[in-house]
């Protein structure tokens, strides 16, 4: 057999991967799989620069699959070249507990670089991938980092809004080394795309700054591929857009239709399908010694690049500690001693001591970087010092991502997840609705993301109900595997910190807008760490308990001045995270919150989530109004009067 039609063959085991993965599950997708396969081979075995046995080695090409429904085409090429998945994993495709679920996830599956399956996500991911390989290479030099990024896009990742915010940003940008394969196959779940879309993607990704290449009707043609991946690596400028005509399920008797982008070929469909690729109709999975010893020597083709940079690095002459604190996404020796702490009686709202302890640790934890979707100075996400991310400063730290909240969380998981970096973005907390889609997926990936949602309550005041966030916070809670942290204080803020730089995952300090009083007590941050804490208490078991997040604990503290007073004997809780405090033991909880005293809570915001602490919940269960901060907090009863008053209730029953 001649090379050519061992590829020829190569190629229809992956097709018909495609489809036999999908009919195992009996869901799934087939049509995307099977029309990319070639593209996948000319990839795998012509292009990406990997080594199989070392999924994890820093500089290798890094691969998305953007629209991750098409998860047969990854999980057939990472079985064929060596990743350690095996031909009963592919049988397993969407079964529990498999190492093939519907959509690739990161940390789940080896070789799987980001979670996909939200459409434009993916592509998004690759963008942040991008600024990470271009900083990291110009900080500390090609013989450390020099890759490239690949990403596969279709017709759902450009119509989703995030692609544009994205791709508009990288063409500005100037990501000489991103290259994304538009698989431009004209089929939706509803029909042919033409029913919703009429966009040229050419002429819009060229007036982005994007170099585009139009490969027409070659998706069939390894070597017209292959010299376009190969001449976008030259484009060292400018990120490079290949628009490549698909046939989705081809060469199936349901291709370019809508019903093979999900699952359509079932016995009869496959097996008249497997006729014409030239394949045994009658052998499911079939994957024969000669493709698959093809397949693995290429897997193992990067093994002498991944040894060379393994040289490189032992001899690496430059700051090594810096490097493998980013890789770490951790900080040098004994950084936290680097935060502020600020003395009470001070005054300085929560998103200013932020920007504080963000600019502090610059220096101690090299991985940062980031800033603010417009809004850079109000959210505290300033960087300064150490350069403005471009092409022109590819060292930069500091990101200015315009207003492009969605893209800026999903660009923000890239870096993360990319490896070396610790990144930060910054919006107003009404805001993140626009990102959710990002959060969600930093939440389940466990990209250790740092989002800065600053003017979290009604105390932003004159901007109105539009700005002013009430459901925020107590959704944000709701999100598995998402940090939430308000503080209290300044000092709270650099305790808030310390745990998002030294915890898993992502983390999401909201943050006032408005100065507020440094207290008393909220200097240790060991407390702060366990979720909630005493803040002041009194001599004996209490009658009441006041408990409160970020701004309205000041408020407490006033109100139990008042209280104890009249003779009452007043706990004052603060509760900078509820997940945190929800994490720790019975005996803490109850240590804090004993049984029997009744409690009552504030915060600026829905009181939903608050009925699990406290017996009395005030909050903000309506939109706010447009007129100061101060008359919006009090006409909506964000009082130490209304604290009293609420105590008093309790006290009384």
């Amino acid at each position: 057999m001649s090379n050519l039609d061992l590829e020829k063959e190569a190629v229809n085991v992956v097709r018909a991967l495609g489809m036999d993965g999908p009919h195992a599950a009996r869901s799934g997708h087939q049509g995307t799989a099977m029309a990319l396969a070639p593209l996948a081979h000319v990839l795998w075995t012509r292009v990406l620069n990997y080594d199989a046995t070392d999924p994890a080695w820093p500089d290798r090409d890094r691969f998305i699959l953007s629209p991750g429904h098409a998860s047969m085409l990854l999980y057939s090429m990472l079985h064929l070249t060596g990743y350690g998945l095996t031909l009963d994993d592919l049988k397993d495709f969407r079964q529990w507990d498999s190492a093939t679920p519907g959509h690739p996830e990161v940390g789940h599956t080896a070789g799987v670089e980001v979670t996909t399956g939200p459409l434009g996500q993916g592509f998004t991911n690759a963008v942040g991938m991008a600024i990470a390989e271009r900083n990291l290479r110009a900080r500390f030099g090609s013989e450390l980092c020099d890759h490239f990024t690949y990403v596969i896009c279709g017709d759902g990742d450009l119509a989703e809004g995030i692609s544009h915010e994205a791709a508009s940003l990288a063409g500005h940008q100037g990501l000489g080394r991103l290259i994304a394969v538009y698989d431009d196959n004209h089929i939706t779940i509803d029909g042919p795309t033409e029913i919703a879309l009429s966009d040229d993607a050419p002429t819009r990704f060229a007036a982005y700054g994007w170099e585009v290449i139009d490969l027409g009707e070659a998706a069939e043609d390894l070597d017209a591929m292959e010299a376009a991946l190969q001449s976008a690596k030259q484009s060292t400028d400018r990120p490079t857009l290949i628009v490549l005509r698909s046939h989705i399920g081809a060469p199936s008797p349901e291709a370019d239709t809508s019903g093979v982008h999900g699952y359509a070929l079932t016995d009869e469909g496959i097996a008249e399908t497997k006729r014409r690729l030239g394949l045994p109709e009658d052998q499911a999975f079939y994957v024969p010694d000669d493709v698959l010893d093809f397949y693995r020597k290429t897997g193992q083709r990067g093994q002498q690049s991944r040894q060379e940079w393994e040289d490189r690095y032992r001899n690496y002459s430059g700051d090594r500690a810096a490097w493998d604190a980013g890789q770490d996404g951790t900080g040098l020796d004994d950084w936290n001693n680097e935060l502020p702490r600020w003395s009470p009686g001070d005054s300085v709202a929560t998103r200013k001591a932020s920007n504080e302890c963000l600019q502090a640790l610059l220096d101690v934890v090299p991985g940062l970087i980031g800033g603010g979707a417009d809004l850079t100075g109000n959210t505290g996400t300033t960087i300064k010092g150490h350069g403005v991310q471009s092409s022109e400063c590819p060292e930069g730290r500091q990101i200015y991502f315009g207003v492009r909240e969605h893209a800026m969380g999903a660009i923000c998981n890239g870096l993360a997840l990319h490896g070396g970096f610790v990144p930060v973005n910054g919006t107003f907390l009404v805001f993140s609705d626009y990102m959710r889609g990002a959060v969600r997926l930093a939440a389940l990936t466990q990209a250790k993301n740092i989002f800065v949602w600053s003017h979290d309550s009604v105390g932003v005041g004159e901007d109105g109900p539009t700005h002013q966030p009430i459901e925020h916070v107590a959704s944000l809670r709701t999100m598995p595997g998402l940090r939430v942290l308000r503080p209290a204080d300044a000092n709270e803020t650099a305790a808030a910190w310390q745990l998002a730089i030294q915890g898993p995952g992502p983390s999401a300090l909201i943050l006032t807008r408005q100065n507020v009083p440094v207290l008393e007590g909220t200097d240790d941050r060991s407390k702060v760490a366990r979720g909630a804490y005493v803040l002041s208490d009194a001599a004996e078991r209490p009658d009441i308990i006041l408990m409160a997040t970020g701004s309205e604990v000041s408020l407490i503290v006033e109100a139990a001045e008042t209280l104890r007073g009249e003779g009452l004997a007043v706990r004052v809780v603060s509760m900078p995270s509820m997940d945190l405090f929800a994490a720790q033991d019975a005996a803490y909880r109850e240590e804090i919150l004993p049984s029997g005293v009744p409690a009552v809570s504030i915060e600026a915001g829905s009181t939903m989530g608050w009925h699990r602490w406290a017996d009395l919940p005030l909050g903000i269960d309506r939109f706010g109004a447009s007129a100061p901060g101060d008359e919006v907090m009090a006409r909506l009863g964000m009082t130490a009067e209304a604290v009293v008053t609420a105590a008093h209730q309790l006290v009384n029953r």
